[in-house]
């Protein structure tokens, strides 16, 4: 089977990763490239089309890890708003204590992807279905 087949490794690394970190009571950070399809995010909070976000249990709220992307509910200087961060959208996840992590390499599976996506979305004009959560 070629690489291209098969399933995407950062879910998998991701999470093996972010219980490494919460097991060694560290801090778990993520870099996400906010110019991928799908990532929601407060916009203000964006330098280079970059965001770090704190995704320690206790930090934030309603988590939930899927192979096809992390989302939670935070709050950003005081107003809350619900996050979704694609798979393809984490470049990495490191310990803010000491920098320790992992940073992930382009995979086939997510340019495929993207590419199906930016196609569909200029065909299709629908609306955000996300919303603030207050």
């Amino acid at each position: 089977m070629e690489l291209e087949q098969m399933t995407p490794r950062r879910p998998y690394l991701f999470r093996a990763f972010y219980d490494w970190i919460l097991d060694n009571e560290l801090t778990p950070y993520i870099v996400v490239n906010t110019s991928v399809y799908g990532v929601l995010v407060p916009q203000e909070f964006i330098q280079n089309n970059q965001i770090i976000l704190n995704i320690a249990p206790q930090s934030v709220g309603q988590y939930l890890a899927t192979n096809e992307q992390i989302e939670f509910n935070a709050r950003f200087s005081g107003v809350p708003q619900h996050i979704v961060v694609p798979m393809a959208a984490i470049e990495a996840i490191y310990a803010r204590e000491n920098g320790v992590g992992m940073g992930f390499e382009d995979e086939p599976q997510y340019s495929i992807q993207s590419e199906s996506l930016s196609s569909q979305s200029k065909s299709e004009s629908k609306p955000n279905p996300f919303r603030v959560v207050k």
